[in-house]
């Protein structure tokens, strides 16, 4: 702090003796200070000339100054900030416009599946009137019966992804949300397309589980009668959520994102993957030519929003456990009421109830393979023990940590084991109250329940094998032990105190 009190006869103060300006203003005293940064440099000067008085700046003025200056640093700091937020938004977005240009479908790709030009004979989809796009469009879409898009037991192993992609649009005209909200069909032919793309080809999370667990949340709707405590909209937003709901996943779950402190575990403090997935899926919304939802008002496009928000984020097996009870509750009311409209009432007058129900929704549909035939679920249950254990190799080799069992590759033949384990600790409950909730879905536990006997099977067959091996290596230590003694027998009846020769 620089304070002249008395500046002309400051010997630092020679420059200026006279008056300043020709109106006869003369500086009498002089209060000075420095404008910091953050990093202590300075970054301006803050002057003061002759207090309204006449006195000399005292300490109270020093004290009110520097509070002063510290005010007009963190403003330039602020204003500093506020640049440097703007470029960091404007490479975003630039990112976003990449991201988005390579995954986003291409007009040759919504070809493949809306074949107006070779139907129709035009060149340029805007030439068409909705009503034929539709037409054509529902040509192509395979028969929901044939496929099996309405059972428990639907298998995507003999569907190509494409098909899998048209089975999906298939499955929004089966709910009859289509033409109720007004979707332009070339917007969900290119929204269903770049959901598609937006799956990485990962052992496991990849667009055919992301179609699997869309396929499940429309039989549960469906099939197993939950959509009577859902309107349209809500059942739109659900079924759309679950395709997304895994979107972008790396083949590797919350725990090793949290390991590798990785850009996604810094930017979301719980839930990683899956606030990720939901941001994704927002992202894609933003675009007018993807969005699905764009002919519904404001207060439709909220409630969509917030129902992606509850199905995505409750794929998070941490928060399933945590609302068993809560929807342990709501079952067990809906098992006293003698109506099924005493029921329906009782659930939809409250949200809360409805948002449990689509949690535990979304756990059964993302849990859904081990509920499969056992010619599938096995298949699958090697897919997700590949994905597993290559995380375990990264943990191995990256992270230089030993994984658990669950990850470990060398420790691949106790999988049947692991497999009951996860049936009983978390699968059984939400197939067991679902079951009891709508006895139209007690397939998908005698699903559980025939794979946990193939599993118990082979974890037995495996534990008997492992016994007899145990005790081959016990008898095989016990004979060693045996002839060791044996051939120390002789020496220990010689005398300890005499030697005869």
């Amino acid at each position: 702090i620089c304070n002249m009190m008395n500046a002309p006869a400051d010997e630092y103060f020679t420059f200026q003796k006279g008056p300043v300006d020709e109106t006869g203003w003369v500086i009498k005293n002089v209060l000075s200070l420095p404008i910091v940064n953050k990093k202590e440099d300075i970054v301006g000067v803050a002057t003061f000339y002759n207090r309204k008085d006449g006195k000399p700046f005292d300490e109270h003025d020093e004290y009110i100054t520097e509070t002063l200056t510290q005010f007009l640093g963190w403003s330039l700091l602020n204003t500093d900030t506020y640049d440097k937020m703007n470029k960091l938004e404007n490479r975003k977005d630039i990112a976003q416009e990449m991201l988005m240009n390579q995954t986003k479908a291409t007009p040759e790709e919504i070809k493949s599946i809306l074949k107006f030009q070779e139907k129709l004979n035009v060149d340029v989809i805007d030439d068409c009137e909705e009503k034929q796009l539709v037409a054509i469009l529902k040509e192509d879409l395979p028969d929901p019966r044939s496929a099996e898009l309405y059972e428990f037991r639907f298998s995507d192993f003999p569907i190509t992804e494409h098909g899998l992609i048209q089975c999906g649009i298939r499955l929004f005209f089966e709910i009859n949300v289509v033409e109720k909200f007004k979707v332009p069909v070339e917007v969900l032919t290119r929204w269903m397309y770049t959901v598609r793309k937006g799956y990485r080809a990962v052992t496991y999370h990849n667009w055919r589980h992301g179609f699997n667990v869309g396929q499940t949340m429309f039989t549960l709707l469906m099939t197993g009668r939950l959509k009577k405590y859902y309107t349209d909209l809500e059942a739109f937003a659900m079924l759309a959520a679950a395709f997304c709901h895994d979107i972008d996943h790396r083949g590797t779950n919350n725990l090793y994102q949290m390991k590798s402190t990785s850009p996604l575990a810094r930017l979301h403090g719980s839930s990683i993957l899956e606030r990720h997935h939901l941001e994704y899926s927002k992202t894609l919304l933003q675009d007018e030519s993807l969005n699905i939802f764009q002919n519904l008002n404001k207060r439709q496009f909220e409630t969509v929003i917030h129902l992606f928000e509850v199905a995505i984020i409750a794929t998070d097996l941490a928060l399933y456990f945590k609302k068993r009870t809560m929807f342990q509750k709501i079952v067990d009311a809906c098992e006293q009421m003698q109506t099924e409209e005493e029921a329906i009432k009782y659930v939809t007058v409250d949200p809360t109830k409805k948002e449990i129900i689509m949690a535990m929704m979304m756990t059964a549909c993302d849990l859904s393979a081990i509920t499969k035939p056992w010619e599938v679920q096995s298949q699958v249950a090697l897919m997700v023990a590949n994905e597993f254990w290559e995380q375990g190799d990264l943990e191995r080799t990256v992270l230089q940590q030993q994984p658990i069992p669950m990850m470990d590759r060398n420790k691949r033949d106790e999988l049947p084991k692991l497999q009951v384990g996860f049936i009983d600790f978390v699968c059984t409950f939400v197939y067991k109250e679902f079951s009891r909730f709508h006895k139209e879905i007690t397939p998908m536990l005698s699903g559980l329940q025939n794979n946990r006997v193939e599993w118990k099977s082979l974890a037995d067959e495996y534990d008997a094998k492992m016994k007899v091996i145990e005790e081959e290596a016990k008898k095989q230590e016990e004979g060693a032990e045996k002839a060791a003694e044996d051939s120390g027998g002789a020496d220990d009846k010689k005398s300890k105190t005499c030697l005869m020769l």
